[in-house]
């Protein structure tokens, strides 16, 4: 008999699964699935110890969805990619495996053993196909007049809408029930050797029938508002699916498809187009690390601003970490990301700012820490986002443009409703001086559990200007 081997990495789900689908369309053939985890690989790329859990949560239910089908998950853990390599190799010459399925991934270490694989299974006689399963189209496929990389986003994205309107991707069905199924589990997956850390559940509940219920709520509900709502963090205004995208447990063709049910008109403008664009934003990081894989080595896109004398101030970094920088809207994003291991995006693009055009501090440095504590970190994206905030990528914004803190809190929580739901301590404070808490506190005599700003805007904004300005000069 044909034995076909599925391996799973950040595509956690039975629907829509490319390299899933492909495996399970020859009937008589025996569907075999593996996940490895690679924790000291992990550990090197930050993974947070929220979306450990997230995964392995995610992981234990497909396995009982892939049992329903009677389809058996294996499941091994070695320390790094070179480690899993090896145990792939073994594992299809103990298994008699015919053919190997997988979805690519994009990260540069990733590509590197994915390549080593095909290589060493090419040898034995194992056939291996890789699929374009977590992008709507493939790198390299939306490209300028003159055949590369588009560079800034507006342009990309109106090529990519021009893609999709000569033809959609289509959806794979989950794959039907195979011989012998349902089977019981034997072996239920054990937690990775890795810390772990307790999640909310309640806003992000583990599984595919979650992610999926999540997405049509979204679609029907929340999407015509999205444009209004987006940018307030109080709000339920944003999808809370990037988790379940991070980790493949949604894929974003399901996202393009269901949004186009709801709204069939939302490829030529309008409210849902405004949330397919943040679909396709995803798309555009992506396929920058393809065509400039410096940005997997975290270098900068725009080479002068290696020169920039970023500060190095412990006191300034620990107080951004923990939500302690005087500046409320600042502090109330970084504690919801402490404690949830997500922050809405709108904040992301604020306590950036702050960190590395007030604070001055390198932006890797927050891009590291991100990554140690989102839920839904993804490197492209992170990395796409922070280099944004830093004016150091593809399309960032220009390094004059600094956020000031206190008017971006005033503009998108002007009440301080959300403030108040993450500083308690700020509960007293009245609406009207909500974002400069320490100045009502100063014209009341009042005493505050509260540190007054760590800097002062203006000077930092100056500051900050001049050593991008002598950086650029000495280029």
């Amino acid at each position: 008999m044909t034995t076909h081997l599925v391996w799973l990495r950040n595509d956690l789900r039975i629907n829509d699964n490319s390299a899933l689908a492909a495996a399970c369309r020859d009937n008589n053939a025996e569907v075999l699935t593996l996940f490895i985890a690679t924790p000291g690989q992990w550990q090197q790329h930050d993974m947070a110890a929220k979306q450990a859990a997230f995964l392995h949560q995610n992981l234990c239910l497909l396995q009982a969805s892939l049992a329903d089908r009677g389809i058996k998950l294996h499941y091994h853990q070695c320390d790094d990619f070179a480690a899993s390599v090896d145990y792939l190799e073994t594992f299809c010459q103990q298994h008699n495996i015919d053919a190997l399925y997988y979805n690519y991934q994009y990260e540069i270490n990733e590509r590197e053993r994915d390549a080593a694989a095909e290589k060493r299974l090419d040898a034995r006689g194992v056939i291996c196909q890789g699929f374009d399963d977590s992008l709507l189209l493939p790198p390299g496929s939306v490209q300028t007049g003159s055949n590369s990389m588009f560079k800034v986003f507006t342009p990309f994205s109106k090529a990519f809408v021009r893609r999709l309107h000569q033809g959609l991707p289509e959806c794979h069905h989950a794959p039907k029930a195979r011989e012998g199924a349902p089977f019981s589990i034997r072996e239920k997956i054990p937690a990775f050797d890795y810390p772990l850390e307790e999640f909310d559940t309640s806003l992000f509940p583990p599984g595919e029938e979650a992610a999926l219920t999540q997405l049509r709520h979204f679609a029907r509900q929340h999407v015509a508002h999205y444009p209004e709502r987006r940018d307030m963090p109080a709000m339920d205004g944003t999808s809370r699916l990037s988790p379940y995208l991070a980790i493949g447990v949604l894929s974003p063709r399901q996202c393009l498809h269901r949004i186009l049910k709801e709204h069939p008109e939302a490829l030529n403008g309008g409210s849902a187009f405004q949330w397919l664009n943040e679909l396709i934003w995803r798309e555009f990081y992506r396929h920058l690390l393809v065509a400039f894989p410096a940005l997997c080595k975290h270098q900068p896109f725009i080479a002068w601003t290696h020169k920039v004398p970023w500060q190095k101030n412990e006191a300034h970094f620990k107080a951004w970490q923990q939500g302690k920088t005087g500046y409320p809207i600042v502090d109330a994003a970084m504690r919801q990301m402490n404690t949830l291991g997500w922050m809405h995006n709108r904040l992301r693009m604020i306590t950036a700012s702050f960190l590395v055009k007030d604070l001055l501090i390198d932006w890797h440095d927050g891009e590291r820490y991100f990554m140690q504590k989102l839920l839904d970190g993804d490197l492209a994206a992170n990395n796409g986002g922070w280099q944004w905030a830093a004016s150091t990528g593809t399309d960032a914004a220009p390094y004059f443009r600094i956020f000031n803190p206190t008017t971006q809190g005033e503009r998108f929580d002007k009440d301080g409703t959300f403030i108040r739901q993450w500083l308690p301590e700020l509960r007293d404070v009245p609406d009207s001086d909500i974002h400069q808490p320490h100045l009502w506190a100063q014209k009341n005599n009042r005493k505050l559990d509260y540190p007054a700003p760590i800097v002062e805007h203006k000077a930092a904004r100056k500051k900050t200007l001049e050593a991008f300005e002598r950086a650029r000069s000495a280029a």
